[in-house]
């Protein structure tokens, strides 16, 4: 796949678009409308950065998701439902002047070396972790399959709430228990169970594997301190 030096950047609240992530999106400005009309007919790639906290004007983080369109339904009012599959962590670059929407340059952040030693261990620890958390409960900040392509009108028939927490569990842990890639298991785990958009986005610029590793270890253990502790003060 050949990727772009430039992309169209979405600024968005508290949205971290991680690789192999599906974010369903519903684009209705009219800026992000025209976007999304010249996006399909180039290369279909466009990059999520989170809003930086506390600003008032848009302001997008350095870095960002690069994701592919992998389905978008436009409706009659003009509106889009799409879907973006992330495929790269980016840092934006120079903003491109006099556009109707927001485009960057991007530099794409590369995978770095690190300690196979190290990255096995702490994967070992961050598995014992998603099981130690998951068992306190799932409520998953992402959407299923079959939501994402009903959001996309792609005809999917919903399920009970107790019937797709129950699954959304079970495939959780069977999906993990399968990756044998730490780089995947770190963003799918940060974007499946980090409740924090800021420690998610910690995650996504981290560059060093192992750096990234530790982050999310330290992320997951106080998060499940502070279940524990809701728990039993209820």
């Amino acid at each position: 796949m050949e990727l772009p030096t430039e992309v169209p950047v979405m600024t968005l609240p508290n949205v971290i678009l991680f690789p192999q992530a599906m974010l369903p999106l519903y684009i209705f400005e009219p800026r992000y409308r025209r976007m999304l009309s010249d996006t399909l007919e180039t290369h279909r790639m466009i990059a999520v950065a989170m809003q930086k906290p506390g600003r008032v004007r848009e302001c997008p983080a350095n870095v960002a998701g690069l994701g592919l369109v992998r389905a978008s339904v436009k409706k009659r009012d003009g509106t889009s439902n799409l879907v973006l599959q992330g495929i790269a962590r980016v840092e934006l670059t120079r903003r491109v002047p006099h556009r109707p929407y927001r485009i960057h340059g991007v530099r794409y952040l590369p995978r770095l070396a690190a300690s196979a030693q190290a990255v096995q261990a702490l994967a070992v620890r961050l598995l014992d972790l998603v099981t130690e958390r998951l068992k306190l409960g799932f409520e998953p900040p992402f959407k299923t399959l079959a939501e994402l392509t009903a959001d996309v009108g792609l005809g999917a028939e919903p399920t009970a709430p107790d019937e797709t927490a129950t699954e959304a569990f079970r495939e959780v842990l069977r999906h993990l228990s399968q990756v044998d890639d730490p780089e995947q298991l770190v963003d799918l785990i940060s974007a499946t169970l980090l409740p924090s958009p800021r420690e998610r986005q910690v995650i996504l610029e981290t560059a060093h594997l192992e750096d990234r590793l530790r982050h999310l270890v330290s992320f997951l253990y106080h998060d499940i301190e502070r279940r524990k502790a809701s728990e039993d003060h209820d």
